[in-house]
């Protein structure tokens, strides 16, 4: 079958490698100059299955107010009219409930969990190599309040049966030898063991020149404007490059997929959510962290990448604009220099901005469409890194009239109902920038 992926980010890539090992004729459309240069580019690093869980859930709203009013805030929110925005603000506050969370999580963590299944699979039988490391996640509580309000998400591991560790000082600095210094800034810790860091930049380069060898071709730099429909299928693409056609069409686009959806009356709840990264050199190894640090008061990620420390974090919401923010830079300076204040060098950093294409609920959108021959990727928010494996594999399955191996319950576009489908335009042919 002759398949198209729109998208050659993590997710896109991911899906074509799978789709191309399955036998499939594939082509990958992207504007940019080559696979990973957006949202995949420069994240915090992790692959985290056992730290997926929704933005969404109880005390958030108390919790956001809180936020905003931090000097070194991990929530922002610029004033927009755009009711793209407060339709999304209002969703995700329909989901801030105990009852909600739970369902959400358990769903987001089946993929992610099944995802890192698929990369470890694909590591061993590939060899491929993106400065990974495998010990686990660390979240670092500063305050007993924090500590104590773990319970409801060790409640939702132990019924997924996701490894864990309640960690004090001593064992938290056993893990992580490069808090010792700091430690006493900290009441505990949550360790989660099965998760994994990697640099998703090298990932997703290298597995676009094997998908390649599986015969998947790239075409960079063309930008998708809208897709044309009749009745219930799609019948091409229209790019800056003329029309495309493809018997199946995926769309994984991230936080663009929205626009290119809506004409044809599929509305997704996806809104891009900013975040910002910066990395900089290990000055010294044994004051630099192991694998994955999760401050949990600044919500601010810190991660070993070979000779490097990634630093990412910040929810910002202000549409699509990718300007970079000084103070957003300084907050994840100042995280870094104080959990590790001799691990690197932050006047050295490159500071980096990308857009996480979030749900409301947290889930990610992934599977068919009333559009027999178009199936979604998108909506993973700050986990598409650590879903890609499983949602490529999940989707050459679908494709190939495979019975996927996780069950797609509240995982496709269907769990939103009427909210999701209307009529679509005539057209169909608006343009988008994609």
């Amino acid at each position: 079958m002759r398949v198209m992926v729109l998208g050659s980010g993590v997710i896109g890539t991911s899906v074509a490698y799978y789709l191309a090992r399955a036998g499939h004729e594939v082509t990958v459309v992207d504007r940019q100059a080559g696979p990973a240069l957006e949202t995949s580019y420069a994240n915090a690093g992790e692959v985290s299955p056992g730290y997926s869980a929704p933005w969404a859930g109880p005390g958030v709203p108390l919790k956001a107010i809180k936020w905003l009013l931090m000097h070194h805030r991990p929530l922002v929110v610029k004033p927009s009219l755009d009711p793209a925005l407060w339709r999304w603000c209002l969703q995700m506050l329909a989901n801030c409930n105990e009852r909600a969370y739970a369902v959400n999580k358990e769903r987001m963590v089946r993929l992610a969990e099944y995802s890192r299944d698929c990369l470890r699979a694909l590591r061993a039988e590939t060899g491929i190599r993106y400065d990974e490391r495998t010990q686990g996640t660390l979240q670092l509580f500063r305050t007993q309040q924090q500590l104590d309000g773990v319970a409801k998400d060790i409640e939702v591991l132990r019924r997924s049966g996701v490894p864990f560790e309640l960690l004090d000082r001593a064992g938290f600095v056993k893990v992580e030898p490069g808090l010792a210094a700091t430690r006493d800034k900290f009441v505990g810790a949550l360790r989660l063991p099965g998760d994994e860091t990697g640099d998703c930049f090298k990932f997703t380069q290298e597995l676009a020149r094997m998908a390649q060898q599986h015969g998947a071709s790239f075409r960079f730099g063309v930008s998708i404007r809208a897709l044309q429909h009749s009745g219930e299928r799609l019948t091409g693409v229209e790019t800056d490059a003329g029309l495309l056609s493809a018997d199946h069409i995926v769309m994984a686009l991230g936080s663009y997929s929205t626009r290119l959806l809506a004409p044809l009356g599929i509305d997704v709840p996806v809104y891009p959510v900013k975040g910002f990264s910066i990395t900089l050199p290990v000055t010294d190894a044994a004051q630099a962290p192991e694998s994955t640090i999760m401050d949990e008061t600044h919500k601010v990620a810190v991660t070993r990448l070979g000779d490097r420390i990634r630093v990412g974090g910040t929810a910002q919401l202000s549409g699509f604009d990718l300007g970079l923010s000084d103070a957003r830079r300084r907050t994840l300076e100042h995280v870094v220099t104080d959990l590790f204040p001799h691990g690197g060098d932050v006047s050295r950093a490159e500071f980096w901005t990308g857009l996480r294409p979030m749900t409301p609920d947290g889930t990610p959108i992934v599977g068919g469409t009333r559009y027999r021959n178009l199936s979604l990727a998108t909506g993973h928010g700050t986990l598409g890194w650590t879903m890609a494996a499983g949602t490529g594999r999940v989707l050459a399955d679908l494709i190939s009239g495979r019975e996927p191996e996780i069950s797609l319950d509240g995982l496709t576009v269907e769990r939103y109902g009427r909210a999701a489908h209307r009529r679509p335009a005539r057209a169909a042919l608006q343009p988008a920038r994609a």
